[in-house]
């Protein structure tokens, strides 16, 4: 059946911003809704006054217990069921009003709206700039609608099955955060451990620094794959790079500052400030990383794990401009500070380290996995459930 044979699909009156109150009933926008639909409950921020709540629902009714709101901007199609306590208005345009007027369980449709058959709709009524979901388009929304007593059945089984599979969803992204906070842990402690021989001294103070440099974007000669050229996108989870990526030719290599074999890396500019790596082979690198290349008696592998501790990023972070884009100077970079063992316990370090990290790298795999197997089943129920195989 179509939706607007369901419900009357409508929206609200409209509430001008000049009407907007600090204090009264709450009146939601799209992004409230589906905060609702998320979690429950909502932090609102907008209302409108008591009196023309009263006066919109004398006239033109409000949302009442079994009705849905439907998002019809930003993430569409997402369902909200309004609960017997629920009073609020909301923004017209922004969401789309099914108003019961039919014997079918609300709860069976807001399921419907996260399965296939009508995410497909959904999605076919995205335009090429702004994604709109309308009142029309609502009303033309097929439905596989089965008796009442059908839909019960399969709400009953979807909750039981949906609340153990957000269980286990839980659990696994708890221990994917053990997993990552066990290395972080067990890495702060391996640099907590020092000796006497143990000394401290400066980046800047342990080797060559570097901060990189682009030849110009507008001579196609500059660009080749004599030198790989490294921007922060080629830093993989486990420090590694992606040199398969943009890389200069010896032209270009000659305009840039070439980065050596065993020099670890970190991002000091944008939103991924502090991410860290190495390279293997000589490189190139933007103006967003600085480099270090260490004397025989600094490790590389050390100085990268000991830069990936969540202590030495703090730092970085405290030393980075309070912008919006944060940046920390060659400068403060060189003047932070390093602990450093005799070599031989610096490669011993490194090794553990190595390990480590690879043990928890391959736990997450195993999480992450679990994860998107979790998905996996949803999307599967919600398939049999609304193709009458469930």
């Amino acid at each position: 059946m179509k939706l607007g044979e369901l419900f009357d699909i409508t929206s609200s009156k409209r509430v001008f911003e000049s009407e907007w109150k600090k204090e009264g009933v709450p009146f939601y926008r799209a992004r409230e809704i589906v905060r609702l639909a998320k979690l429950g409950f909502v932090d609102n921020e907008l209302f409108i006054s008591e009196d023309m709540f009263n006066r919109y629902s004398t006239k033109y009714g409000s949302p009442r217990e079994g009705d849905i709101m439907v998002t019809g901007v930003g993430t569409l199609g997402v369902c909200y069921v309004v609960k017997k306590a629920d009073r609020f208005y909301f923004k017209d345009g922004n969401i789309i009003w099914l108003r019961r007027m039919s014997d079918v369980d609300s709860r069976f449709v807001e399921y419907a709206f996260k399965s296939d058959f009508l995410r497909g709709q959904i999605e076919d009524s995205v335009g090429a700039t702004v994604g709109t979901y309308t009142i029309i388009k609502a009303k033309n929304t097929l439905i596989p609608i089965p008796p009442l007593a059908e839909q019960k059945r399969i709400v009953a089984i979807l909750d039981q099955a949906f609340e153990a599979i957000d269980i286990a969803k839980a659990n696994t992204e708890k221990n994917l955060r053990n997993a990552h906070e066990v290395f972080d842990t067990e890495l702060n402690d391996l640099f907590r451990r020092r000796k006497d021989d143990w000394i401290t001294k400066q980046l800047g103070e342990i080797g060559t620094t570097r901060t990189g440099s682009t030849p110009k974007t507008s001579e196609p000669r500059n660009f080749g794959t004599a030198v790989p050229f490294i921007k922060p996108g080629d830093f993989r989870a486990d420090g590694s790079l992606d040199y398969d990526n943009e890389g200069l030719s010896e032209l270009g290599a000659e305009q840039a500052r070439k980065v050596p074999a065993q020099s670890v890396l970190m991002v000091c500019i944008g939103a991924t400030i502090g991410k860290c790596g190495y390279c293997d082979r000589e490189i190139a690198t933007n103006q967003q990383i600085n480099s270090l290349t260490p004397t025989k008696d600094a490790d590389c592998q050390f100085i990268y794990f000991q830069m990936c501790s969540s202590e030495f990023q703090k730092k970085v972070l405290l030393n980075a401009g309070q912008t919006t884009l944060p940046i920390i100077s060659k400068s403060k970079w060189n003047a932070l500070p390093v602990v450093l063992p005799p070599i031989k316990v610096q490669r011993e370090i490194a090794r553990r380290s190595g390990d480590l990290h690879a043990h928890c790298a391959s736990l997450a795999t195993v999480y992450d996995r679990k994860l998107s197997a979790s998905g996996s089943l949803g999307r599967a129920l919600l398939d049999r459930a609304f193709t009458g195989n469930l």
